[in-house]
Parts: C-alpha cells; structure tokens; sequence
C-alpha cells in the first residue's frame, strides 16, 4: 500500500484529460476535484503521522525506483494533457463557459501535476532528472524556477531575502505580484553573480536565464503557430493559473515564519518550525509529499517518499487544498493562522 497509494496522485491528470474530453460542466472536474472533493474528504480524515521509522527503511525506499518512475510517468500526461487541451479550444467548436472551465483544469494540472512534480525532480542529482524537471516547468513557462528555488529559497527562506517567504499580514494578492516579480529578478541575479565570479558577461549564452527566456519564447511562438490565437491565449492563461496556485501553496509554506538574525546579513540554520507541515493523508499522496515541508527544507536532498512528520514543524489546521482557499480570504486567514504564527514564535524567544 505504501506504494500504491500514490497511484492517487495519477487521478487529477486523468480527470483533467477527461474535463478537455467531455466539455460540458465536466470541463470544471479538475476544479471540483482539487478543491472541492478533496478538501471536503480531508475534513473527514484524520492527519497521518506516519513515514519511515528506521534509518534502514528510510535507506531501502530511497533506493526504491518505483517511486522515481512515478514522476517521470507524469511528464508525458502532463504533455499529453496540454496537447490535447490546446487541440480542443483551438480547432473544435465550444461554449464559452467550456473554455473557461478546461482552461482552469489544464491551470490546475500545470500546477500541481507540473510545477510541483518539477520541483522534486529539480532537487535530484541526475542531469536526467533536472531534464524532465525542466521540461515540466516549460509547460508553464516558469523554468527560472529550479534556479531561484533551488539556490535562492532554500538558502533564504524565512529571511526577508527571500520573495516566496510571506511576510505576517501579508494578503495572498499583494504575495502574487511580489513573489512573481522577485522571483524572477532573483534568479537573474543569481546566474549574474555566478558569471561575474567566473569572468563572464551575464548577457552571455551560458546564463541560464538567458536559455530560459528563449527555449520560452521558442515555445510560445511555436504554439501560436500550430495553435493560432486561440491556443495561445489558453496556454498563456492556464501557465498564469499554474503559476499563481504554485505561488499560493508558496504563501501557505512559510507564511509569517522568520529566522533570527545572527550578525548583520546572518541567520540561523533553517529548522523544522521556519516551515509549515501538513500530514492530512489526501494532500500528501496527491502532491507526493510536498506537505510535508518542514521535513523538505530541513534535508532538501530527502526523496519525496522519505519525508516525515518533524514534532517541531507548525501543523497547518487542514490540507494544502483547504488552506489554499482559506487564504483567498484573507481577513479569516488572518484570524485563523495569525494566532499560531504568534504561538510559535512565543516558543522560539
């Protein structure tokens, strides 16, 4: 079963697949799914403590390819998914509202099929993996990514460095438009300071930014010409939708959680309680353990099947896909996170 529970995960691109296929109201069965179903099924399940118990089981699921074929089954549905979406709005006849509907679930399915699945493949070693998760991030045309995730969130989380830590009441919306924006400038300097180090120019091909910025366009291009108008304005605003649920679930991960400044551009170690962790069963297996945060950015080289529950870590009161709409209001997500924001750095003093 610890196997093949994670087969769940396969449902949102399947579902999605049939929303594009069937048309109608089923063109909005990923949105219902996301954050309606599941949602409502993890008010009725308990929170799931459970991982690897021992340093040798952790070792043996490590080693498990099972689990890596997992995610690399899910870049052929999430190109297959796209594919078949830009076909439909672009060279079949449909209703308005079935445009709008498919296009919020390819949205979710960028989201959470190929931007979250990116970003564990973007922290294995393998330039195999880091070139499926690039790959993935194309999809959505947000490839600069794995450069500021991985080298600018996880050295900078929690610090005021860092454009995917939310700041304490700070709404979900202004989050957006900063974390987008910061980002990207985040990533860019990155590769400049990279280059500069070595004696090169940052405007030079070996900037990945550079790279990124034009394997992007290539791809925009190329579907507008295969596509037209029509498919080009859905791949644009369903890559916005993936793009803003990613951030969302950025603006849940850390919210109002800060490390302390040791000396002047100093801070602590990053430890389980500078990220929130949510051990609700439907969220985890559908997100292959990214809930389980805390864990992740203690030990970031940890495999998605090895994360476990930290004591240390702050619990999120429901799952990613409940707290996510929580926070599309913001004055109750004030109401109901600020307090343990504030019980948690009590702790911490």
């Amino acid at each position: 079963m610890a196997r093949l529970k994670y087969f769940l995960a396969f449902s949102l691109p399947l579902v999605t697949l049939l929303s594009v296929h069937l048309g109608n109201l089923w063109s909005f069965g990923t949105l219902v799914q996301a954050f309606f179903l599941i949602p409502l099924l993890e008010l009725l399940l308990a929170p799931d403590k459970s991982g690897p118990s021992s340093y040798d089981e952790e070792k043996m699921l490590s080693t498990d390819r099972f689990y890596d074929f997992l995610l690399y089954a899910m870049v052929p549905m999430q190109y297959a998914g796209l594919s078949y979406y830009l076909y439909r709005v672009s060279m079949t006849p449909l209703e308005t509202y079935e445009v709008v509907g498919m296009t919020l679930s390819i949205g979710v399915q960028c989201g959470a099929v190929g931007i979250n699945v990116a970003h564990e493949l973007g922290h294995r070693k393998s330039k195999f993996e880091r070139t499926l998760a690039r790959m993935l991030l194309l999809s959505s045309l947000y490839m600069h990514f794995i450069v500021e995730h991985n080298r600018g969130h996880h050295k900078n989380v929690g610090t005021p460095l860092d454009p995917a830590s939310a700041r304490l009441n700070e709404p979900v919306y202004t989050f957006w438009i900063r974390t987008i924006i910061g980002s990207f400038r985040s990533a860019w300097n990155i590769e400049r300071r990279l280059l500069e180090r070595s004696g090169s120019s940052h405007w030079s091909i070996r900037n990945e930014m550079v790279q990124v910025v034009l394997v992007e366009f290539t791809l925009i291009a190329g579907v507008y010409l295969v596509f037209g108008f029509p498919g080009l304005f859905g791949f644009l605003l369903s890559s916005l939708i993936g793009i803003v649920l990613l951030e969302t679930v950025n603006y849940i991960e850390h919210y109002g959680l800060r490390r302390k400044e040791v000396s002047e551009g100093r801070y602590e170690r990053v430890q389980p309680w500078h990220s929130w962790n949510s051990d609700y069963p439907l969220g985890r297996i559908m997100l292959f353990e990214l809930t389980r945060h805390s864990d992740h950015h203690y030990k970031a080289s940890k495999k998605y099947q090895v994360l476990n529950h930290l004591d240390q870590s702050p619990q999120l009161p429901a799952g990613y896909p409940g707290m996510m709409l929580l926070s599309l209001v913001p004055p109750l997500w004030f109401r109901i996170v600020n307090p343990r924001v504030e019980q948690i750095n009590r702790l911490r003093q």
